[in-house]
């Protein structure tokens, strides 16, 4: 089964899936070099516009790596890598703002983000169990077990589709912060949308990946 040829139908995915690591790298690396004219570091800017939306009680926190970034809405902590936590950089500005666009999503009830955090824990369970009991269903015979492995695989994939707008979303309300409300020149707003651009075509490759794995799946269960 591992060296099954529909292994085919994920070379699509995997290939987006290496562009997109690449370009988000090299995007990165390249406006990483740019010093923006705002006058923030990661932090500053996290800081200025979270008080500006309101949000006193969302905490920053440093940790350590290159584009570790994430808000956490259990703890509504937003955390920034080394590489954007002290930078003034057009790239660092730009990956912070998407992060902090995640925590005024939450703060506003925006609906696919609750949508995605609440199937979670089940998507990363079920993700975990799909290919068990998959694999032992096909190995045993019992097509039940198979089934139930690509029922658990599909709640992932639906995790995976999800997480698109949500990702898109907290882009859009980035770049309008730092057009609108810092008013962030055109030259340094074309670098946040290299950056931000690249950086959603990985969650695209991730979702194709899944959408291509769920449907080899259930190729290789009719065929067998």
């Amino acid at each position: 089964m591992f060296y099954d040829p529909t292994f085919i139908i994920l070379l699509p995915a995997l290939l987006l899936s290496l562009w997109a690591t690449i370009s988000v790298q090299s995007r990165f690396s390249e406006y990483s070099r740019v010093r923006s004219r705002i006058g923030m570091t990661g932090a500053e800017l996290a800081r200025f516009i979270l008080d500006s939306a309101g949000l006193y009680d969302v905490k920053i926190e440093a940790l350590p790596g290159t584009l570790t970034d994430h808000y956490d809405p259990r703890t509504r902590v937003v955390r920034l890598s080394q590489a954007t936590y002290s930078s003034d950089s057009v790239a660092a500005l730009g990956v912070v703002a998407h992060e902090i666009g995640h925590a005024i999503q939450h703060a506003k009830g925006y609906v696919p983000l609750v949508i995605r955090n609440t199937i979670a824990p089940v998507a990363q369970f079920s993700s975990n169990l799909a290919w068990i009991f998959f694999i032992i269903g096909l190995i045993t015979g019992m097509f039940g077990l198979a089934q139930l492995g690509i029922i658990l695989f599909s709640i992932a994939v639906l995790f995976s589709i999800i997480t698109l707008p949500v990702e898109f979303d907290a882009s859009r309300r980035a770049l309008a912060i730092l057009q609108k409300n810092l008013m962030m020149p055109a030259e340094e707003l074309k670098g946040v949308k290299a950056v931000l651009s690249a950086a959603a075509m990985t969650y695209v490759a991730a979702m194709l990946m899944a959408v291509l794995q769920l449907v080899r799946m259930i190729l290789i269960a009719r065929r067998d």
